[in-house]
């Protein structure tokens, strides 16, 4: 059977892109193996989808080159996404940092792109396991051949939409990676990412009685990253929480894998208030409790050698113990993996690539779209953006 465009991969950027293909009038096939489209739309941001973030920037993103995303970011921006959402007649709310979540169910959002690709006459090949992919000589009108659980497929192009391997249990694969490698491109080692950190043993030991316990704090990977001022959650394997999940990204980046700075007073000078509190009989971690949780503060007295009251200070400590709230440093031993992350990081290398249309330089006529790129979004909207924009990309030139 022969179409002139095969979409491999039925989720955010997948979907949008067979859209577009059929609305130019191509003959599309989307193929996916599971049995239900969209998992990852559906059980994100809560079941609610946080499906943009009104303040996308190219540097919300991480890849090895970090101008790749912008050609596709300024072609579809969220503001064109959001008015896809906005005709369909979904009710959506703006959170922190613009992120925007469906009021309802994340099914709205699945609803819209297969409508979208209904609309557009996109054949639908799903739960259709793909066994081989072939590239033919090119002396015919396709270049690429298919073999699936439903038959064998030709096209003139390939999209590998295939995500990367977060979350397994919704059945992520290397799939996108070693077809990628089949061809020639190369890939850059993928990680968990947007993931939790997990503490050395002696550092847990400690912490591990305050699992469920959050401190709204400032993270950053020192020497380059941003700093994200969200919530910070200790759990009975180490770090978590959304500017533990934002750094994390960081801590990967590159091999750095050193410490994570957590400053437990942002927006305060830690040296200047501890060292204005000199003369008070109360309890150090009596005056911390005023900013932190009390059992969060009792047990970061103990790690900082003691509890005393503030009296009996010398100024000078009061000072370094300031100093150490506003640049506490743990060293994480790893991550909880792909299990629990949200994204993965790495994937194709972008030198392989177009930014202008996303086809492999060398390989006419295959394309690849959203998380199987190395292109990796902050927590907020940011990936899925990256998904509506490379796709709509693909899907233009496809």
């Amino acid at each position: 059977m022969r179409f002139d465009v095969i979409v491999i991969g039925a989720g955010a950027a997948g979907m949008l892109c067979a859209a577009e293909a059929g609305a130019r009038g191509r003959r599309v096939l989307l193929i996916d193996h599971a049995a239900r489209i969209g998992e990852r739309i559906r059980v994100s941001g809560g079941g609610r989808c946080n499906f943009t973030n009104r303040e996308v920037a190219p540097g919300h993103y991480l890849s090895r080159n970090p101008h790749f995303v912008r050609s596709a970011l300024a072609r579809f921006t969220p503001w064109d996404f959001i008015a896809r959402v906005e005709r369909q007649g979904i009710a959506y709310h703006e959170r922190d940092h613009g992120q925007l979540f469906c009021d309802d169910s994340a099914q709205a959002i699945i609803d819209l792109l297969r409508q979208d690709c209904d609309g557009a006459g996109v054949r639908w090949a799903q739960p259709c396991k793909v066994h081989a992919v072939r590239g033919l000589d090119g002396s015919g009108v396709e270049r690429f051949e298919v073999d699936t659980d439903q038959g064998r497929f030709r096209g003139m192009s390939l999209v590998v939409a295939t995500g990367g391997l977060a979350v397994p249990k919704m059945g992520a694969t290397p799939f996108g990676y070693r077809l990628a490698e089949q061809f020639g491109l190369p890939v850059v080692p993928p990680m968990a990412a947007l993931v939790p950190l997990v503490l050395p043993p002696d550092l847990l030991a400690a912490l591990k009685p305050l699992s469920g316990v959050s401190v709204e704090a400032m993270t950053r990977v020192p020497p380059s990253s941003p700093a994200f001022q969200e919530s910070v959650l200790l759990t009975h394997r180490g770090l978590s929480g959304p500017a533990i999940l934002q750094a994390s990204s960081y801590w990967q980046f590159g091999g750095a894998r050193g410490p994570v700075r957590i400053d437990l007073l942002p927006g305060e000078d830690g040296a200047r208030w501890l060292a204005g509190q000199q003369r008070s009989r109360a309890l150090l971690s009596t005056l911390l409790s005023e900013r932190l949780p009390r059992r969060f503060a009792q047990a970061w007295c103990t790690l900082a050698g003691g509890d005393r009251p503030l009296d009996t200070y010398a100024r000078r400590d009061l000072e370094a113990l300031g100093e150490r709230l506003n640049t506490w440093s743990l060293t994480p031993s790893g991550t909880l993996g792909y299990a629990k992350a949200e994204v993965t990081l790495g994937g194709v290398d972008t030198d392989a690539l177009s930014s202008r249309t996303l086809e492999a330089r060398e390989v006419p006529g295959l394309y690849f779209v959203g998380e199987v790129v190395d292109v990796t979004g902050w927590l907020g909207g940011y990936n899925f953006q990256w998904a509506w924009s490379s796709g709509w990309v693909a899907g233009q030139f496809a």
